[in-house]
């Protein structure tokens, strides 16, 4: 089972990434992309390296809006997995 983060590092990550904010024990960020399709294309990349890491984020699709949450269940809390996955995602897709 892997350790949850404390909140000092949890807040340690957020400062590093302020694309990503807490929500609901999770690290979360939103992206809006021109149409349905767009978003799409982006969920479909995402999966690519969700799949290469064997870490999958929750994945909330609303038309063009797309919400990641990263949390590892196994630990109830943000572990260095999700802080990882992350900036891999923030580095892949950065803020605009």
């Amino acid at each position: 089972m892997k350790k949850a983060m404390n909140a000092t590092e949890i807040e340690d990550v957020l400062k590093a990434h302020p694309e990503w904010h807490l929500k609901g024990g999770k690290l979360v960020r939103e992206w809006t992309f021109k149409d349905f399709l767009e978003a799409m294309t982006f969920v479909n990349r995402v999966a690519v390296l969700a799949e290469a890491a064997n870490h999958h984020p929750d994945i909330d699709i609303r038309y063009n809006q797309v919400v990641l949450g990263l949390v590892s269940h196994d630990a109830a809390g943000v572990t260095q997995r999700d802080a990882s996955m992350a900036s891999q995602l923030s580095k892949e897709f950065p803020p605009a």
